[in-house]
């Protein structure tokens, strides 16, 4: 068993808890991405045993950050939203130098990978959050099982994208709220319901992404690289002109970025 993937699994599901921050995102920032997408597909081969050490850890680590943390983000993205979301842009924005770096984007980037990098921008910077949307759903039909289950599948396979959050595809279907509220209140049958389609959401996505990671990888790196950019346009949540606020969110913001930097050093 791989225990360090405990921090790092509580990590991605801190991450994974705020509309318009993806765990693969802070995966990327930790240094393990191309090992959680091998790990993911390594569960079907015969060395299932040495991935789902490397798996396991990572999921607790997870389940204890969104079981503990998700009343904490909520409490903080209703009472200080701003300054919350410039953390994780500081922490955004300190991951695209190792992003560069890891790519070996001056040596390997042409023409066609700045054009895909744009293109990842262009395609994330045209979602937008809007937090308020869909109240907590209480009815229990069999249609609404139905919906929770295709909201964890494209959530899921949204959140293991770089620059794709999870928790925003789920604001924009209408689920995000009644998500939270279950876990929050323990109400285990939606979280079971969610829990199968997120599981199968990514066990499909990471085919598709160790396929390209593989095959094109100069390519891909580009293009997560503009998923990555364009999630900052996605959580700006514009500016204040109350000081102690603004000071608050560069405080903050300077936070982000050191914390990434460390991290990356440590990581990397």
């Amino acid at each position: 068993m791989k225990w360090k993937n405990i921090y790092r699994g509580m990590a991605m599901g801190v991450s994974d808890v705020v509309p318009g921050v993806s765990g693969g995102t802070i995966a990327v920032l930790l240094g393990f991405y191309n090992q959680l997408i091998a790990a993911i597909n390594g569960l079907f081969t015969r060395e299932w045993k040495k991935h789902l050490g490397f798996l396991i850890p990572l999921g607790i680590g997870m389940a204890l950050a969104i079981f503990s943390f998700s009343r904490l983000m909520d409490w903080l993205l209703n009472y200080y939203e701003q300054p919350t979301y410039y953390f994780f842009i500081g922490l955004i924005i300190g991951i695209l130098p190792y992003l560069f770096r890891e790519s070996d984007a001056r040596n390997k980037f042409k023409w066609q990978h700045v054009l895909l990098l744009f293109v990842g921008i262009f395609l994330i910077s045209r979602l937008n959050i809007s937090p308020d949307e869909g109240a907590i759903i209480t009815d229990r039909s069999f249609s609404i099982y139905l919906l929770l289950f295709f909201s964890g599948f494209i959530a899921s396979a949204a959140m293991i994208l770089p620059g794709i959050s999870g928790s925003l595809v789920l604001v924009v279907i209408g689920v995000y709220k009644t998500v939270i509220n279950a876990v929050s209140t323990f109400d285990f049958t939606v979280i079971i319901i969610v829990g199968i389609g997120i599981a199968l959401g990514i066990i499909t996505m990471s085919k598709v992404i160790h396929y390209f990671l593989r095959n094109y990888q100069t390519a891909t790196f580009a293009l997560i690289i503009g998923l990555v950019i364009g999630s900052v346009f996605v959580i700006f949540p514009g500016w204040t002109s109350n000081v102690t606020q603004l000071t608050l969110c560069i405080v903050l913001f300077a936070l982000g970025l050191i914390v990434a930097y460390v991290l990356g050093k440590v990581e990397y």
